[in-house]
């Protein structure tokens, strides 16, 4: 017989590109990459990615577009950070936001290191649109300790869309890991949840509902609310969330997408 032929418990294709749901261990493989680059990584394009000057509704802003990998599943996805080259808006109250070398975020309407004796003052500046998820990503990806210094050198070259100093950290952590939390839009977009990023030691999955049960921390995507273990997304089975980041096509080996 001519015909190569599987049991029908057997899932073969048909099924469109595996989308999954839960808290995923991945390895950061991208920033922005170019067509080449994509390809080089199986990942399927018909044309250069647009990063810099996105229009989203009035506001103009930058991507900062990482690139992830799953070893256990084997597949492969991204999320978006939207920075913008201009410090934070001042809030309705009169403050702004304040940023030093280590990270730590606060509101003020001056520098805050005098009111609040846990936020350290050293490199305090106004944070820029975007900076603080960039950050806080970074902190999680790098591991950084509770008193370890994260701060990009060149944060203003980066929020205008110059992603050469995050590309050295893609090489620089290439081994490092962190925690994502996955869902399903429309049963055909992969989400990832930028409001926490998880680290790989210890485990805390109890972090990720802590974000979620904030004020705005929901999660716009199909997943399992009561069980954060990785899996594969079954339509219909999982309740609509709110989505924190923009819409994302699936990707994998097998992904073609614009």
């Amino acid at each position: 017989m001519a015909i190569q032929s599987n049991s029908s418990d057997v899932e073969v294709g048909g099924g469109g590109i595996p989308l999954y749901c839960g808290v995923a261990t991945v390895n950061i493989i991208a920033v922005n990459p170019t067509m080449g680059e994509l390809h080089a990584l199986g990942i399927n394009v018909k044309s250069e990615q647009n990063y810099n000057g996105v229009l989203m509704g009035e506001r103009v802003l930058n991507k900062l577009t990482f690139w992830v990998h799953n070893k256990e599943h084997e597949f492969t996805t991204r999320f978006d950070i939207l920075v913008q080259p201009e410090e934070r808006p001042e809030s309705r109250t009169g403050k702004f936001q304040w940023i030093n070398k280590f990270g730590q975020t606060a509101w003020g309407k001056e520098n805050p290191s005098s009111q609040y004796e846990w936020f350290k003052n050293e490199g305090v500046r106004r944070s820029y649109a975007g900076e603080e998820m960039l950050i806080d990503f970074m902190k999680t990806w790098a591991n950084v300790g509770r008193d370890g210094e994260c701060a990009i050198d060149d944060i203003k070259a980066v929020m205008t869309g110059d992603v050469h100093e995050l590309k050295q950290y893609v090489t620089a952590l290439k081994e490092n890991r962190v925690r994502l939390l996955l869902g399903a839009k429309d049963d055909k977009y992969q989400q990832v949840y930028t409001k926490h990023f998880g680290r790989e030691k210890p485990r805390r999955d109890d972090l990720f509902i802590k974000a979620l049960n904030e004020d705005y921390g929901d999660f716009r995507a199909d997943y399992d609310p009561d069980d954060l273990t990785l899996k594969r997304y079954e339509p219909g089975v999982h309740q609509p969330k709110e989505v924190a980041t923009a819409e994302s096509p699936a990707a994998d080996v097998s992904a073609d997408w614009l």
